[in-house]
């Protein structure tokens, strides 16, 4: 059987693509085929023009996802204009940063309900007309706090860990009605989010010397693996924490 990457015909959702790993994967994701819609707070113009560029089509949707109160809306335009969904990217997240002693719930539950919460119930909404089909891909975006604790960032590495086990579970629960969950953990990915990182020199050549293929990531290098999990070529894949990291964690 002939190994295929192809994914004509499908269509996928990818949250918060505006900018970085979100419209490296859009556009990655419609390169290889796919109808993309996208959903995020903010205009995601220069991805639509990517797409377009394709030559597939594209769908606006604009939520704010730090509460779950649009899931449902926002799966229901996907099937309205297209059809079908087939492809789901959970890929919007924020993520705040404070020393332990004045951490606050604020800040807990904004990254906990951003990036855990709306993406359990995004991937519920998502998964109804999946099953119905028979088959589907969810491949959520976790990161290299799903495996460490970093530092003054609790909140978002316990919600990296919740989503390294809230893949496992639906994978669990998923896979024998034809729907696969993954999960890909990117490294350290040169993006507006890392900016800061990137322009401290000391900090950033801390970095540098831990990764083993010395250079930071690109939101391209998320996207390569995206599209292998959402083709047929993982079919047997789920379940699974890709780490995308130069080797970071090998380290």
């Amino acid at each position: 059987m002939a190994i295929s990457f192809d994914l004509a015909g499908k269509v996928a959702l990818v949250t918060g693509a505006n900018t970085g790993i979100g419209q490296a994967i859009a556009v990655a994701l419609a390169q290889a085929g796919a109808d993309v819609a996208v959903a995020g707070r903010s205009e995601p113009a220069e991805t639509l023009d990517r797409i377009a560029g394709t030559g597939r089509a594209s769908l606006d949707i604009r939520a704010d996802l730090s509460s779950i109160e649009p899931v449902q809306r926002v799966v229901d335009a996907v099937i309205e204009r297209f059809g079908r969904i087939d492809i789901l990217v959970n890929n919007a997240g924020i993520i705040r940063r404070a020393d332990l002693e004045v951490f606050t719930e604020e800040d807990w539950d904004a990254v906990v309900d951003t990036n855990l919460k709306t993406l359990f119930f995004l991937s519920q909404a998502a998964a109804r007309p999946m099953l119905a089909a028979g088959a589907g891909k969810i491949i959520n975006i976790a990161s290299l706090l799903s495996f460490q604790g970093g530092i003054r960032v609790p909140s978002y590495a316990a919600a990296k860990s919740g989503v390294s086990g809230v893949t496992k579970a639906l994978a669990n629960e998923l896979a024998s009605r034809g729907v696969q969950v993954n999960a890909i953990a990117p490294g350290y990915i040169a993006t507006n989010n890392t900016a800061a990182l990137q322009g401290d020199e000391t900090r950033n050549r801390q970095i540098m010397e831990r990764i083993p293929t010395g250079r930071w990531g690109r939101p391209e290098d998320i996207a390569g693996a995206a599209v292998f999990l959402a083709s047929p070529a993982a079919d047997y894949v789920t379940g699974h924490v890709l780490a995308v990291d130069g080797g970071w964690l090998a380290r």
